[in-house]
């Protein structure tokens, strides 16, 4: 009979998951989430579940909103790049922005990481990214799961989702009251956000050079440029739905200014000035690198704003002050019209 204390079985780390480090990687990032704590969080890492008290965050009727939400391939840049410490805010922005636009003040957030071979330092430094935009848009990052999983992802390679979770008191969701006539509010963005990655990456392609070429419109690399996180919009947004007078919300996100803003309008249709604001210069790079129309980087792109604010023509100017003095670059770039439609004038220009 064999000795079994001799015998040199397979371990799992000998087919290419590594406990200890997932164990290591949840102690690293437990500072992280911990600077994101806020009123309701019941329990931090390392529990089957997370716990959230609405009661203790301060609800006494309220009403749950879900998102959830990637990054699409502007992963690829940070992979092929090795700057991985942004992507993680772009991971909550996305679902954070689409949750205030439902009236919701964002709670607490979950995310999955999953790559075939668990670098800490990098790991280390995704999440931590992750926990910097919960900290920005006061979510509190209260649990996530991280899969080490050879075979599926090749080299380097990770993917991202996230989770957020919501609340409003109940009658305070949006959109409300929309009307012909409401203005529209535009929040500058800070570049190409996470939507369009796909085209990006080609037209990048197009123009032959790579991630470590200057940048054609700023300082710094391209690849740097590109990787420019997703602006967190959530305080100022609901600085200003409680202020009184906001409508709807709009994330502008995948379909660019065509397809979201009507997601919101109940019916009705906008008429939008392009000359408001002023495109940025990322976007008529990628304009004229592919020799894009309007009409396709209008339904790709944010084209320079992020978050449209439909709001009660009366309320207009104050609105627009109360954002400016919360940090954003504000446009009116249009108004709601009856007409199901969404019909532009002016010109995209620099």
């Amino acid at each position: 009979m064999s000795d079994d204390s001799t015998r040199n079985g397979i371990t799992y780390a000998d087919a290419g998951v590594d406990i200890d480090a997932g164990n290591e990687l949840v102690e690293r990032i437990k500072p992280a989430a911990a600077r994101t704590k806020r009123p309701g969080v019941m329990s931090g890492l390392g529990g089957f579940g997370a716990l959230f008290d609405l009661k203790g965050a301060g609800y006494e009727d309220p009403i749950l909103v879900a998102a959830t939400d990637g990054v699409g391939t502007k992963l690829r840049i940070a992979i092929d790049t090795g700057n991985v410490s942004s992507i993680g805010v772009d991971l909550v922005a996305m679902c954070v922005n689409d949750l205030v636009c439902q009236g919701a003040e964002p709670l607490f957030f979950l995310d999955y990481f999953a790559t075939g071979k668990l670098e800490l330092d990098a790991a280390t430094a995704i999440i931590e990214g992750i926990a910097a935009g919960c900290a920005g848009s006061g979510c509190a990052l209260i649990g996530g799961e991280t899969a080490e999983m050879p075979g599926m992802y090749a080299g380097g390679d990770f993917d991202l989702a996230g989770f957020a979770v919501g609340a409003m008191e109940r009658g305070q969701d949006l959109p409300r009251d929309v009307a012909a006539g409401d203005v529209l509010l535009g929040l500058a963005s800070d570049g190409v956000h996470s939507n369009g990655y796909s085209l990006v990456r080609k037209l990048v392609e197009v123009s032959g050079l790579g991630w470590e070429a200057d940048c054609p419109w700023s300082d710094g690399t391209l690849g740097q440029a590109l990787l420019t996180p997703t602006r967190l919009y959530v305080n100022p947004s609901l600085a200003a739905v409680r202020a009184g007078g906001v409508h709807a919300l709009a994330h502008i996100t995948g379909g660019g200014l065509t397809e979201n803003l009507p997601r919101v309008l109940s019916g009705l249709g906008a008429r939008i000035d392009l000359g408001a604001w002023e495109l940025p210069g990322v976007f008529d790079w990628l304009a004229r690198t592919g020799g894009l129309d309007r009409g396709e980087m209008l339904k790709t792109f944010n084209c320079g704003i992020g978050m449209v604010l439909v709001v009660a023509p009366d309320r207009a100017d104050a609105l627009a002050e109360l954002l400016r003095a919360e940090g954003e670059t504000v446009a009116r770039i249009g108004t709601v019209t009856e007409e199901a439609a969404i019909r532009y004038s002016g010109e995209l220009s620099a």
